[in-house]
């Protein structure tokens, strides 16, 4: 016999999955990005020129993953990578206009707008919610995913920009 809140934590579950995979599939109809790409957008818009290594640190994504988005970026003339002037051996990534304009204009990342509502609630409340999904997270078998602080539930590149 399943408890009384059985469906409606499995609701809720559904739900938040559902939610970003929606949010990814506006992000992608809007601007043609994934959120991952209009992360590294920003992050680049704010913190100016940098190597990957350090973009892949200020967003907390692998080397790999960044260097497969700064592709699609560069691709779509979004980001330019440039030797460093100073140090041959680096290669610096920048914005281009259009990928400035873009990072203006694009809607907010779904964590952005997730992270200040959280960041709202009291902190015995930030506590308990952390338990609790610590906790959902080692019932689904999920401890050892990977724990992007980049919502998506998917690579929802569009095909143009593979």
């Amino acid at each position: 016999m399943s408890s009384p809140f059985e469906d409606q934590i499995l609701g809720s579950l559904r739900r938040i999955t559902r939610a970003i995979d929606l949010h990814s599939r506006r992000l992608a109809q809007a601007c043609n990005l994934t959120s991952p790409q209009l992360v590294c957008l920003r992050y680049l818009a704010t913190e100016g020129e940098c190597t990957a290594g350090a973009l892949a640190r200020g967003v907390s994504l692998s080397q790999a993953t960044i260097t497969g988005i700064l592709d699609r970026l560069e691709a779509r003339g979004l980001v330019r990578r440039q030797r460093s002037a100073a140090d041959r051996r680096q290669v610096l990534i920048e914005l281009t206009p259009p990928g400035r304009r873009l990072a203006s204009e694009a809607p907010s990342p779904l964590q952005d707008r997730f992270a200040s509502q959280l960041a709202a609630l009291p902190a015995d409340e930030q506590a308990r919610l952390d338990q609790v999904l610590k906790q959902v997270v080692h019932m689904m078998e999920a401890d050892d995913l990977d724990g992007s602080p980049i919502l998506e539930s998917e690579d929802t590149l569009p095909p143009q920009g593979r």
